[in-house]
């Protein structure tokens, strides 16, 4: 079998640790996220451990869905950076907030320009930027299917146990934005709040021809038989593995889906789907 293609993790600069509480003032993802000092952060040389550790081929390395523009360009330059120091093994995806208008359609371009693979991730709650309605998301939508690069937006379930970032980024929020957008190519996280499950509806499986979901932090929201479950009801072809590192270990991940695959949709998991994806974008 191929390596694993890994296209859920995050990396900060190292700065960002000693100067947490500054960057709480200034930004509440950031406060959300990382409210506690022993929240796990990763460098660029962390992430690249970790790959050799657990056998994975890329990772793609996302924003955290910034509200401070300067907090955004700070962190979109090091996953820049670190794309360009680790070629082939680290893709970046930037991130923005729609809400900055063409503050957003700018640092977007940039990013884009200096060789950015895909925007995201985008967290409407902490940023406060609703979809599908929310202002300037029209406007980054179009960008986004303008460049071919697809958009990680960050989805929850609307039952549950809450957990730091959770968010209200519902299904019902998520299917509304393929639908209004439905040029643009989306990743939503976090099995998109449980979005497959809605997908043995006909018309939102209809709705979602646009949108791949992502297993980030799955052992901490569902059942491991989720994996036969969702890739039955939402399609095999549109679910790519995500570990949400540092939170969690791509091997902690991985370990669900092989015991519960057969060898080919284990194979599309952790491999085909993301390579076709990205092979689009190259």
């Amino acid at each position: 079998m191929p390596l694993t293609i890994d296209t859920h993790t995050h990396l900060l600069p190292p700065s960002f640790r000693e100067r947490a509480d500054e960057l709480r003032r200034r930004d509440a993802t950031f406060a959300a996220l990382f409210a506690r000092d022993d929240a796990r952060m990763a460098s660029a040389a962390d992430l690249i451990a970790a790959m050799e550790r657990d056998g994975i081929e890329t990772s793609v390395a996302a924003g955290y869905g910034w509200c401070d523009r300067g907090v955004a360009r700070e962190a979109n330059d090091y996953l820049l950076d670190a794309q360009q120091r680790y070629p082939g093994r680290i893709v970046a995806f930037c991130s923005v907030d729609p809400g900055w208008g063409d503050g957003a359609l700018r640092e977007a371009e940039r990013c884009l320009d200096a060789g950015a693979r895909g925007i995201g991730e985008l967290h409407p709650s902490s940023q406060r930027t609703p979809v599908p309605d929310g202002a300037g998301v029209a406007e980054l939508m179009r960008l986004a299917s303008e460049r071919g690069a697809p958009v990680l937006v960050h989805g929850s379930e609307p039952v549950g146990h809450a957990y730091p970032g959770k968010g209200e980024t519902h299904p019902a929020q998520l299917i509304a934005l393929a639908e209004r957008y439905p040029e643009t190519t989306f990743i939503f996280a976090h099995w998109g709040g449980g979005l497959p499950f809605y997908a043995l509806m006909p018309e939102v499986r209809g709705a979602l021809h646009n949108a791949y979901v992502d297993t980030a932090a799955s052992p901490f929201l569902y059942d491991e038989e989720v994996y036969p479950t969702a890739l039955a009801q939402f399609g095999a072809e549109r679910v790519l593995f995500g570990s949400d590192y540092p939170l969690l270990s791509a091997s902690r991940v991985m370990a669900q889906a092989q015991r519960t695959l057969p060898p080919d949709q284990l194979r599309a998991l952790l491999h085909d789907n993301a390579a076709h994806l990205l092979g689009q974008i190259s």
